[in-house]
């Protein structure tokens, strides 16, 4: 009989990619199972799906033997694999119904039976025909730098990935936000006729993958008016494929202030060794982990306190080439600390209550600052810079820590600044109603798309439900088969 030779050392790292993308809860059977397939050419590959994420990878080495595909369970296979030595060999044997798995015990073999499946119920891997596209390390960090920076909540499942954007001629950009921080890196231009977006996967953070050479991007379009659009994203011997996130992504560029717009300019020295010392530092804050900024003379402080009742207190950060104004400024410190671990060390600012760039080059992060409001406990210079309270008032007895507030990244805040100082027009009571409709458009079709996404998971219970039924009524036949024998 014909057996796949798998290799432990190349077994044990393939599992732990392939078992990203397996759910041990699913209900589903074949989706507990790995595809494994021998080509006629000697090539095995392993194979893993959630019916929206495919993940394949090829053995180092061809063997001898006839094509051959089988359905293993991934939980026998790990079992098996954790038990044996890196020197050791697995084979693999089997039909429709059960695959036999030897194995090496010390000095002995032994062998294990396990029930399979049918290899046509295995979901259909997608045939990717795009054009390759190379994508180079600097780029593939603006992706993972992207995809650090987009949003997790699903009901904003447009914000879930690295935004590949390609409308402007003049060069394409790399964004991934979640409302409160946005990056982009635009060093770059590829061949692609339209904006996509990769979707946020942990498998594509995974340091084995990362590692096994330059990465490859294609992109299918959908063949037919029901059929899905797909994103693959190949290395040496794995293989990513996954649904795109359908609809328009929102217009970033109208967050992004204006160079003229910034009043003040901080370049740290060495942004990893601030990075350590902000992470050493106590968080007093456990809703928007406030941290302070502020630039007096030609002096960077940052302001922490370990208590919320504490007065802010004062840490001499490393800078140079300060420029423009004093000030003084309130953010997120896990902000704070993305950016300088992103190597983004130039900090401009315009006022306490607008959004501040961080850059280097071709890449930046755009945050929106935590407001504070005045108190008799704050830091030196206070009554000079500090943000003006915009918190209302709470029934309880006021307190005499700063206590901050999150400040969104929309227009909003902007435009409810101007409002204190300006009478509102009709034209900006028009832009403002604008800007709210395109804000719904993003919304319905985010839901839109959410709609689509369960519609996937409904059909995939179906699927099941079939399956369910046809075992049943296997059995029925069998009983019946039973009950018409004669002893």
């Amino acid at each position: 009989m014909s057996k796949i030779t798998l290799p432990i050392a190349e077994l044990k790292p393939a599992l732990t990619g392939i078992s990203k993308v397996v759910n041990k809860r699913c209900t589903l059977p074949v989706l507990n199972h790995l595809k494994v397939e021998r080509t006629k050419e000697g090539w095995t590959a392993l194979t893993a799906t959630d019916l929206s994420t495919f993940i394949t990878v090829r053995m180092e080495q061809p063997s001898d033997g006839d094509p051959m595909t089988v359905l293993v369970p991934f939980e026998d296979l790990q079992k098996i694999t954790k038990s044996c030595q890196k020197t050791d060999n697995i084979f693999l044997s089997g039909d429709q119904e059960s695959v036999t798995i030897e194995y090496a015990v010390g000095s002995q073999g032994a062998e294990a039976k396990v029930g399979s499946l049918p290899v046509a119920e295995f979901p259909e891997i997608p045939r990717i025909k795009g054009d390759a596209i190379p994508i180079p390390d600097d780029l593939r960090q603006s992706i993972h730098q992207a995809l650090d920076c987009s949003s997790t909540d699903e009901t904003r499942l447009i914000l879930n990935g690295a935004y590949i954007d390609v409308s402007h001629d003049d060069g394409h950009y790399i964004v991934g936000t979640n409302g409160s921080h946005l990056f982009s890196s635009n060093s770059f231009k590829l061949p692609l006729s339209e904006s996509v977006i990769v979707p946020a996967h942990k498998f594509i953070g995974w340091k084995e993958f990362n590692s096994d050479g330059e990465w490859v991007l294609k992109i299918a379009p959908p063949q037919a008016k029901n059929d899905e659009a797909h994103i693959q994203i190949s290395s040496r011997r794995w293989r990513f494929i996954t649904r795109q996130i359908e609809g328009n992504y929102p217009n970033w560029r109208q967050v992004i202030p204006g160079d003229s717009s910034f009043k003040t300019s901080i370049l740290f020295s060495d942004p990893d060794a601030l990075a350590d010392t902000i992470e050493r530092l106590p968080d007093h804050d456990a809703k928007d982990h406030a941290i302070g900024i502020e630039r007096v003379g030609n002096t960077v402080h940052l302001l922490w306190k370990a208590d919320r009742e504490q007065p802010w207190k004062q840490l001499e950060a490393d800078a140079e080439r300060l420029k423009g104004d004093e000030i003084k400024v309130y953010l997120n410190r896990h902000y704070l600390t993305k950016a300088l671990r992103f190597g983004l060390n130039r900090l401009q600012l315009t006022d306490a209550m607008s959004p501040m760039r961080f850059s280097n080059e071709g890449r930046q992060l755009i945050v929106m600052p935590v407001r504070t409001s005045m108190s008799p406990t704050a830091a030196p210079h206070a009554e000079e810079t500090a943000p003006q309270t915009t918190t209302e008032e709470q029934p309880a007895a006021p307190s005499t820590a700063a206590q901050p507030e999150k400040t969104p990244m929309v227009n909003d805040t902007t435009a409810a600044s101007n409002a204190a100082t300006e009478p509102v027009t009709i034209d900006a009571q028009l832009d403002l109603l604008i800007e709210e409709v395109e804000t719904m458009k993003v919304t319905v079709q985010d839901h839109l798309t959410g709609l689509k996404t369960l519609g996937t998971k409904l059909k995939g219970i179906q699927r099941e439900h079939k399956s369910s039924n046809k075992e049943l009524h296997a059995v029925r036949q069998t009983l019946k088969g039973l009950q018409s024998m004669k002893l």
